[in-house]
Order: C-alpha cells, then sequence, then structure tokens
C-alpha cells in the first residue's frame, strides 16, 4: 500500500471515523498517523534519519521529508540527522548553527508488517488520548457525587461504569456489608483520581464524611446556596453520624432546615446511607460550648479546655456516663472527631477526688518544702498557690490577703521557699554538669537547671544539639496514628514549655551557630504577617 496511489482522503476519512468512535479529537488520530507513517519510513530509509511525515488536513496528502540540523564540529554524532557548517555551505548560503535543511524524500511502499507496525502506534495512541480525556473530564470532579452502573465484583472491590470508563469502589470505602450486582444503579463520592501507566484510576467511596456533606448539599437548598454551612462532619459509616452546621442568616434555623419538613431532607440522606443514625448539631465558635452541643444527647455538668494539648475534659452525672460514652465508645469518638479534641470524660465524682488528690498533694509540697503545719499549707493551697516559684516571686501583697499573713510572715515565707529553690537550682546545676552539658549550652538563655539536666539525661549537651531538636521533641506534641490521636513526650514539657517558645529557642540557637540568616526570618515573618492581614 503507497499512500500516492491510495485515495488520499480515505487517510481524514479514516481517522474522522476512529475519532467519533472514541470520542476524541480527530487532529489525535492523525498525528499518530503522521508518526506510524514515519517509523515505517524510518525502517525503510534508516532508523538514524530523521524522518518527519506531514498529512495535509483538507487533502489528505501524506508528504514525507527528511531533516537535517546543522551543528557545530566536534557536535556532530548522527550523520545522517546533523551535518557541519562547512557540509551544509552546498545547500545553503551562509548556515549557521541550529538551522535545519529540509528535503522531500518518495513516499514509501508499506508491506504486511510495516502496516501491521503502524496500526499498532495509531491504536496505542488512540488509546493514549482516550486515557488523557478520562483523566481531564475526572480530576476537577474530586470531591462530587457521581451516578454508577455496577458492573463487577473482583475480591471484595466494586467495579463500576462512569461513563467513559470505570472506576473501583474499594472494600474499605463501602458501608457496612453492602453487597451489589450487576447493573445496580449507585452514588458514590469521587475521592481521588490518579494518573497511572495502564490509565487513570479512580477511586470511589461511600464511607467518607464528605460523601455525607454533598448528599445534604443536594437535599438543602439553603446548603448549596452558601447560607447553610457544614462546618465538621463525623461518621461511623453504616451506624451513627454527627454533622455540625451553621447559619450565616439569622431568620434560618440550620438543624430545623437540614432536618426538613417532618424530616423529609435528613430521611433522604439516611436510605441512601443504609439507614445510618444522624445527629444534626449546631455549630459554635466557643469549644466548650459546641463540644456540649456535640455529645447530644447526654447532659454536661462542666468543661475544662486544654488549647494547647489540644484536650478537653468533661464533667457528667453519674447517671448521664454511659450515655456520653455511647454503644462501644461512639458518642464520645463521634464528638472527638467532630471537635478535633482529645476528650477526657468522668464523673462528678471522679472529678470530685482528682481535685481532692490534687489539694493533698500542693498541701504536701507546701508542708515539706516550706517547713508548714498542715493548717497553714491548706490555707496557701486554697488561695490558688500551686508552686514553689508562684510563692517565692509573686508580689507580697497577694500574700497579705491570707488570714493570719503579716508582712513578716510574708517576708519569711518567700526566703524559705527562694533558699529552698536555689538548693535545688545548685543540685540541678551540677547534675546537668555531670553528665557532660557544656558551658555553650548552659550559656543559653531561657534554660533553667532543671531544664539543663533533662535535656543532658536526653543526651542534649552541647548547643549544636540543642539546635537539632524538633520543636515537638522539646515541648511534646500529638500525632495522628490510623485515626487515633497519639501523645509525643517532649523533654521540657513538665517544665510547661510550649511549642512556639520551643520553636523560637530551636531558631536563636540555630542563629547563634550562623546555620540560619537572621534577615531571612524577618523577611518570613513579614510574609506571614501579610497573609494573615490578606486573610
Amino acid at each position: 500500500m503507497a499512500y500516492t496511489s491510495a485515495n488520499q482522503l480515505e487517510l481524514l476519512q479514516t481517522a474522522e471515523a476512529v475519532a467519533r468512535e472514541k470520542n476524541i479529537e480527530p487532529r489525535l488520530v492523525v498525528e499518530a498517523m503522521e508518526e506510524s507513517l514515519a517509523r515505517a519510513a524510518k525502517s525503510r530509509y534508516g532508523a538514524e534519519m530523521d524522518i518527519r511525515v506531514s498529512i495535509d488536513r483538507k487533502t489528505g496528502k501524506a508528504t514525507f521529508t527528511r531533516v537535517r540540523t546543522v551543528v557545530a564540529d566536534d557536535e556532530l554524532e548522527n550523520y545522517q540527522a546533523e551535518m557541519t557548517v562547512e557540509q551544509a555551505q552546498q545547500y545553503m548560503e551562509n548556515p549557521e548553527i541550529g538551522q535545519q535543511l529540509i528535503e522531500e524524500v518518495p513516499p514509501v511502499e508499506l508491506g504486511r508488517i510495516a502496516a501491521q507496525s503502524a496500526k499498532q502506534v495509531i491504536l496505542q495512541k488512540v488509546r493514549e488520548a482516550e486515557r488523557d480525556k478520562q483523566y481531564e473530564e475526572f480530576k476537577d470532579r474530586v470531591g462530587t457525587i457521581i451516578n454508577a452502573l455496577v458492573k463487577r465484583e473482583e475480591y471484595g472491590n466494586v467495579i463500576v461504569d462512569v461513563g467513559s470508563g470505570e472506576a473501583v469502589l474499594r472494600r474499605n470505602e463501602k458501608i457496612g456489608r453492602e453487597a451489589y450486582r450487576p447493573n445496580d444503579r449507585i452514588r458514590c463520592y469521587i475521592k481521588e483520581v490518579r494518573r497511572e501507566q495502564r490509565g487513570p484510576q479512580i477511586f470511589l467511596s461511600r464511607t467518607a464524611p464528605e460523601f455525607m456533606a454533598e448528599l445534604f448539599k443536594m437535599e438543602v437548598p439553603e446548603i448549596y446556596e452558601g447560607i447553610i454551612e457544614i462546618k465538621a462532619v463525623a461518621r461511623d459509616p453504616g451506624s451513627r453520624a454527627k454533622i455540625a452546621v451553621i447559619s450565616y442568616d439569622s431568620s434560618i434555623d440550620p438543624v430545623g432546615a437540614c432536618v426538613g419538613m417532618r424530616g423529609s431532607r435528613v430521611q433522604a440522606v439516611v436510605n441512601e446511607l443504609q439507614g445510618e443514625k444522624i445527629d444534626i448539631i449546631p455549630w459554635n465558635e466557643d469549644m466548650p460550648t459546641f463540644l456540649v452541643n456535640a455529645l447530644q444527647p447526654a447532659e454536661v455538668s462542666k468543661v475544662v479546655l486544654d488549647e494547647e494539648a489540644g484536650k478537653i475534659e468533661v464533667v457528667v452525672p453519674e447517671e448521664q456516663l454511659s450515655l456520653a460514652i455511647g454503644r462501644r465508645g461512639q458518642n464520645v469518638r463521634l464528638a472527638s472527631q467532630l471537635t478535633g479534641l482529645d476528650i477526657d470524660i468522668m464523673t462528678e465524682e471522679e472529678e470530685s477526688k482528682r481535685r481532692q488528690a490534687e489539694f493533698e498533694l500542693r498541701t504536701k509540697l507546701f508542708m515539706d518544702t516550706l517547713d508548714l503545719d498542715e493548717f497553714f499549707a491548706q490555707l496557701l493551697v486554697s488561695e490558688g498557690f500551686t508552686s514553689l516559684e508562684e510563692v517565692a516571686y509573686v508580689e507580697q501583697d497577694e500574700l497579705l490577703v491570707i488570714e493570719g499573713v503579716d508582712a513578716d510572715t510574708a517576708g519569711e515565707l518567700q526566703a524559705r521557699a527562694r533558699d529552698y529553690l536555689e538548693e535545688q537550682n545548685k543540685k540541678a546545676m551540677e547534675a546537668a554538669r555531670a553528665l557532660g552539658v557544656e558551658d555553650s549550652l548552659i550559656g543559653f538563655d531561657g534554660l533553667t537547671p532543671q531544664m539543663l539536666e533533662a535535656l543532658g539525661r536526653d543526651g542534649v549537651k552541647t548547643l549544636e544539639d540543642f539546635a537539632t531538636c524538633a520543636d515537638w521533641e522539646l515541648a511534646g506534641g500529638w500525632t495522628t496514628v490510623n485515626g487515633e490521636r497519639v501523645k509525643d513526650d517532649g523533654v521540657l514539657e513538665p517544665f510547661e514549655v510550649s511549642l512556639e517558645e520551643a520553636q523560637n529557642m530551636v531558631m536563636t540557637a540555630r542563629v547563634m551557630l550562623g546555620w540560619v540568616d537572621p534577615a531571612e526570618l524577618e523577611a518570613d515573618a513579614t510574609d506571614d504577617e501579610a497573609e494573615e492581614s490578606e486573610a
């Protein structure tokens, strides 16, 4: 078969037919044909040659050309596709490096093997074009709901037809023990679209919290219009869920709008999620108030928030404890997911016992260190004093408000507290030096002798060691592992060093060592302030 003798329009007709069938642009098919013809021509004229084929988009005529590029003498490698300036002078005037000599060559006859090879190239290009089209179509649909048709099940994963390709609903993304038969229609959330060698992989989910949020958006016009916003969703797929909503229109009740007339709106979502019970909760900026709402239907007596640790303590009446925790801890687990906080639930009796234990511990501390009787030590604790540092360095007026304490007594108390602290500092410093802590770290501003001792025990003995520490290694923090928050203990955590303070200390050490340019830090800080003001 030679393209000079064949009907030239046949090429374009074939390209259009393939493009229509595969729903891709005819241009891509024509480009694939050009590449396949160029490969066939190279096998005829020689693989070293740079042979190119151009098919006229109107007439279908295929033009075969040989291209040679002008290169410097010392760069000449391929004599068939390159030539020196001197050689190029035979074909053109004043040739320059980079110029190309393009010569038309006779079209090639396609033998059976060459024709088969050309067909494979075209099919490969068409498949790539199909995959690109599918990826482009679905990559922007991540985060939306799609209606799909079940095709088959493989090892518990459901393969579904999404129109222009297939998608996967993995076993762990199905609700409970859902089972599907071929040709069943299902709704899924497009969780991820990945471009892979074998084509785009579309991963679906029915257990994602975002799936529930999108279902509510479809059922509740106020959410779609932005009058009501879904602030957080927590799910135990197929069993129970909590969703927090806020209204930006004071005349619209967010919970009522999501429930709908006689529960019609929420029931539509429940039916889609295989009967999953849904608690709709009003969002509140005040975290303790929001948590009280999130723990419904349980009643809460008291909430104590520790924002730095991302932890919250909840006190409930004895009879409300099982309701607050929920079956298998479900209620408190969902409330924790919704708020992003660790929740400790205790009864009023347990909280009372803990407070009593703390009171006794502090009383004993003051009795042992300040040589006080039990009554006087209890007076100090009752007035809110929790540590020796507070007694030693507080304004004397704050001690004088305690019944029976005059200026002389207050002075004596503070002197005893300071003497004890100085003795402890001296012992800690001796211990730190014995551990090998060097002067470069001892002279660092902000580290107490007790902190230096703790660092020494952890193997941090020089300023260089300190500068390589991460902030969480010093101040502690929380890591989420398999959906559970895990505590990371910090070396300086017992001394109540915050994450921000740890960051500042580590960065100061790095500046002192010349590892970080202070000017860059200032520039970063300025950029951060600018971003915050824009936000």
